[in-house]
């Protein structure tokens, strides 16, 4: 099997596992917790977007992606850790502001995986991934689209319930 094939069969079995996952397990969970918890624990898996950073060491051991695309990624991505980190903040401290900061962070995230699987096919990414960059591409990002989905899933259906904050809601739920 040629690293193409098999970077994208890996590709398709993480979607289908993530999404049975979130199915079976995540969903279920985030509906019985307060909405701010619920919405906590995706944010949480964009929190460490800055791992995208390691593409300029990958690009100076044999991917072959354009500076360009590379600054594209890794900032793109930084961005979305950036903007989950403060959500997760305002969900703490000021739940309220926290909707409009979590729904910009939806938008970026968006744009971003959009823009880094176009970039990545038009370059033909997935032929030079190894290593780390292989198992990002593989793994990561298919956790990323999934826990999004379930983010912006939570967003629609109860968005309207977002009244007290995560410590809060951690404390009641240790007391109940």
């Amino acid at each position: 099997m040629n690293p193409t094939a098999a970077a994208l069969s890996a590709t398709v079995i993480s979607f289908v596992l993530f999404i049975r996952a979130g199915v079976w397990m995540v969903a279920p969970w985030m509906r019985r917790q307060p909405l701010a918890l619920a919405l906590s624990l995706p944010l949480w898996v964009h929190a460490f977007r800055h791992v995208a950073l390691q593409v300029f060491s990958a690009r100076h051991f044999g991917f072959a992606v354009t500076e360009g695309l590379a600054s594209e990624i890794a900032w793109g991505d930084v961005a979305g850790g950036i903007l989950a980190l403060a959500g997760l903040w305002l969900l703490r401290h000021r739940p309220r502001a926290a909707l409009f900061v979590i729904w910009v962070f939806v938008v970026e995230t968006v744009v971003d995986l959009i823009n880094a699987t176009l970039g990545g096919i038009r370059e033909g990414a997935l032929q030079t991934a190894h290593d780390l960059t292989w198992l990002i591409l593989t793994f990561y990002v298919p956790l990323l689209w999934v826990s999004l989905g379930l983010l912006v899933w939570a967003l629609l259906t109860r968005g309207g319930e977002l009244t007290g904050n995560v410590a809060t809601e951690e404390r009641a739920s240790r007391h109940a």
